[in-house]
Parts: structure tokens; sequence; C-alpha cells
């Protein structure tokens, strides 16, 4: 299998395909513009990169390496980071679009998520301790068995999650989340 290292670029407005044989390393790259949506990024390797206004919806992770990587005003819609490649996942996200996407499982402690969308996305079995959701919507996503230790929820809205199936020790939330934190209990709220 053929192997390219791609490094300190600046790459934009492109659409993205690669060779099957060809493995794709990244290491100080800047995307901007770009049209990755749909795209086979199964194995590739992003080091110290950046993501900036692109689209990488539907895109196929599966194996990728995700490593110290930062988005910023982009469209991820129905991304599948749980069949990333887990060591050394360090991810940002500021101003994205996350709807539907998956992190099932994954290990992204203090990850950022800063104004971003995050419509019925799954953190279940996920350790996000120390993560914050910086004015966020959460709507319809799901917390189960996730690890929410000193996670920052006081900002975040539309979110529901039971305390008593998540670890949310330290957890920070504003009094307007508390009816998402009450909303598994037969009260009424108002």
């Amino acid at each position: 299998m053929k192997k390219t290292l791609i490094e300190g670029k600046t790459i934009q407005g492109i659409g993205f395909n690669k060779n099957d044989d060809e493995v794709l390393e990244y290491e100080n790259c800047h995307f901007k513009n770009c049209d990755f949506s749909e795209a086979d990024l199964s194995g590739c390797i992003f080091t110290d990169c950046r993501f900036d206004t692109c689209n990488l919806s539907l895109a196929k992770i599966d194996k990728t390496a995700l490593r110290t990587v930062h988005f910023t005003h982009c469209k991820m819609l129905a991304l599948r980071f749980d069949s990333c490649n887990s060591f050394g996942l360090e991810l940002g996200f500021e101003n994205c679009r996350l709807d539907h996407s998956s992190f099932y499982g994954t290990k992204i402690k203090k990850t950022v998520f800063l104004n971003s969308q995050l419509v019925e996305c799954d953190f279940a079995e996920c350790d996000l301790s120390g993560a914050v959701f910086s004015n966020c919507d959460l709507t319809g996503t799901l917390f189960e068995n996730t690890i929410l230790e000193y996670t920052d929820f006081r900002t975040a809205f539309n979110f529901t999650l039971n305390p008593e199936m998540n670890r949310v020790k330290k957890a920070k939330f504003s009094l307007a989340g508390l009816p998402g934190l009450l909303s598994h209990l037969p009260i009424e709220i108002e």
C-alpha cells in the first residue's frame, strides 16, 4: 500500500478522492472550503490539522486517525466518530453542525464543543470528562452510561440526561438546564 505524506499545506476549495491502495497522511495542514461529503477517508491520518468551512457530511471515517484536529464552521452530518482510530483521538469543534453523528464509546476527554449543533447525536458509553458544551443545541442527544465528570453544560440547551444513568460528579449545569436533568422523573416543572 502506497503512503503519501502531505505536510504544512493549505488546501482550499477542492473535493476529495483517494486511490484504494493509498494511505494519505496530513500533518499541520489547513483545509478551507473543501468538500469531503460522502468521501472515503478510511485509514487517512490527520495530525495537527484544521478544517474551516468544510463539508464532511456522510464521509466514511473507518480507522481514520484524527489527532489534534479542529473543525470550524463545518457541516458534519451523520459521521461515525466511533469507527475512527482511537489512538490519539483529540478533537475540537466551533460553529459546526454535527447532527446524527455517533461518538459511541469514544474517549474524548476535554473536548470543546463551541456554538455547535449536535441534534440527535450518540454519546452513549463515551468518556467526556472535562468536556465543554458551550452554547450548544443538544436536542435529542443520547447520554447513557456516559462519563460526564467535570463536564460543562452551563450554556448548553435542549439536553436531556438522566444523572442516575451517567457519571456526573462535579459536572456543571445552569438553573435553566435543570429541566433536562429532571425529565426522567414523574414531575412537572414550570
